[in-house]
């Protein structure tokens, strides 16, 4: 059983803020208007405050963020993708690197379970809003791009 002791301060805080990556990793690969991002944040919250399985580790860290939104803290504080590099290859690679550290430190379910759980958090901000056509006419749930993304996530993850 894996907890938030087991992590120092700066690891925690990457750890808890992994969900909301995830999700921005599907908003910066195509990006639509305020309200298709504001549809796919709201997505990742309800994700990243409802795990999709019970694990310890994956429990302490779903109660750390409704500890952060109920406190109105940006649980994506000290992440910012750098200027002049691809924002999507910064967020692929913080997952990834997000994800050796659990696997390096929780027990191999929950390091699976966790990286389940980045997944989940990135196809539900995909399949929070449509993208493109015109006043929903021709839209399509999951873009080209997104679809791309979660699969790059998927691979970032993957143990």
């Amino acid at each position: 059983m894996t907890t938030k002791s087991d992590f120092d301060e700066q690891e925690w805080s990457r750890i808890v803020r992994a969900p909301f990556v995830a999700g921005m990793a599907i908003t910066l690969a195509d990006p639509g208007g305020p309200i298709e991002a504001a549809k796919e944040q709201m997505a990742s919250l309800k994700t990243a405050t409802n795990p999709p399985s019970r694990e310890q580790l994956l429990t302490e860290v779903a109660l750390d963020i409704q500890a952060l939104t109920q406190q109105r803290h940006n649980p994506l504080k000290g992440f910012k993708p750098e200027a002049g590099t691809m924002p999507g290859d910064q967020v692929v690679e913080e997952l990834r690197s997000v994800q050796e550290l659990v696997t390096a430190k929780a027990d191999p379910e929950e390091a699976r379970a966790f990286g389940g759980w980045l997944v989940h958090a990135a196809q539900a901000a995909a399949d929070a809003a449509k993208e493109g056509g015109f006043m929903g006419f021709g839209a399509e749930q999951v873009s080209q791009r997104e679809k791309d993304m979660l699969e790059r996530v998927r691979a970032a993850v993957s143990a």
